[in-house]
């Protein structure tokens, strides 16, 4: 064997390894990687029954309902969708209505999400970059002039604010 022939065997033998080692890492993975979703999605069935993701949204106006305990109950949407939430645990002190949250957990077959981490924003001008994204793609995002969420204006279902 010339030494030329060698050398590409050691290639790819190399590039083989590699390979193998990415497909493990992609595997072990596949299973802690969270997918954020829109209540929209979630009614367009791109969510997977059973599949852990995270839902962001607006916390809708009156929809918060305390239970017994540490559960509460609540309404997601990105005014086009609306999904019920469960959660059992203390809410972030910033969590309110009309304000952006991201949750994280699975829809059960009542189609209901039930949460296990509820991220609420943290402070007055601040929106998940992807709840942000999801709803500027719908047209539902006001901004001001450094890009952020206009501050006391409720984003409307008939549009955005300016550009």
């Amino acid at each position: 064997m010339t030494r030329k022939q060698r050398r590409g065997i050691m290639i790819g033998g190399g590039v083989i390894v590699l390979m193998i080692a990415g497909l493990l890492v992609m595997t072990a993975l596949r299973d802690t990687i969270v997918f954020f979703h829109t209540p929209s999605d979630v009614k367009a069935g791109k969510v997977k029954d059973g599949q852990r993701f995270r839902l962001g949204g607006l916390v809708l106006e009156g929809s918060i309902k305390r239970g017994g305990g540490t559960d509460v109950g609540f309404s997601v949407t990105d005014k086009g969708s609306t999904i019920e939430v469960t959660y059992r645990g203390v809410l972030p002190d910033l969590f309110r209505e009309g304000q952006g949250v991201v949750t994280e957990g699975r829809i059960d077959q009542g189609g209901v999400f039930r949460a296990d981490t509820v991220l609420a924003k943290h402070d007055e001008t601040y929106m998940p970059p992807e709840v942000a994204k999801a709803l500027k793609e719908q047209g539902l995002w006001q901004h001001g002039k450094d890009g952020q969420a206009v501050k006391d204006q409720p984003i409307t279902a008939k549009g955005a604010g300016k550009p």
